[in-house]
């Protein structure tokens, strides 16, 4: 019932930002928790960076704490993932989830499609 749109990848220089955004429709609801997972070619999905419903704590993997950071606006149905210091490791298919519960995110109920980002030397 709840359906996730991801933008904002392309293709970007080492050391450039992107901005992906994830779009919620449906029967969405504020209580959600999001994250942002991603998944390079010949590797396992890998969880990215969580927001809880009152964007009141995050989480990051540690390879991109202190890079990027997530955010999200109710009022908008939408959650961001800014994204600084891109480095060539960073390039996969990035993958928005939504679930009620934090704890559960790796099987969450809803998923995007996927963005691609890629991250050129």
């Amino acid at each position: 019932q709840v359906q996730l749109v991801e933008s904002g990848g392309g293709l970007v220089q080492a050391g450039g930002s992107l901005r992906l955004s994830c779009a919620a429709s449906g029967r969405t609801s504020s209580t959600y928790a999001m994250g942002w997972f991603r998944q390079a070619p010949g590797k396992e999905r890998e969880f990215v960076a969580g927001i809880n419903h009152s964007g009141t704590y995050t989480k990051y993997a540690d390879s991109v704490a202190g890079r990027f950071t997530i955010s999200g606006d109710n009022a908008k149905n939408t959650v961001y993932l800014q994204m600084n210091s891109l480095k060539p490791e960073d390039t996969a298919v990035y993958y928005c989830a939504a679930d009620r519960n934090y704890y559960k995110l790796g099987s969450a109920d809803y998923w995007g499609q996927g963005t691609q980002v890629t991250v050129s030397s």
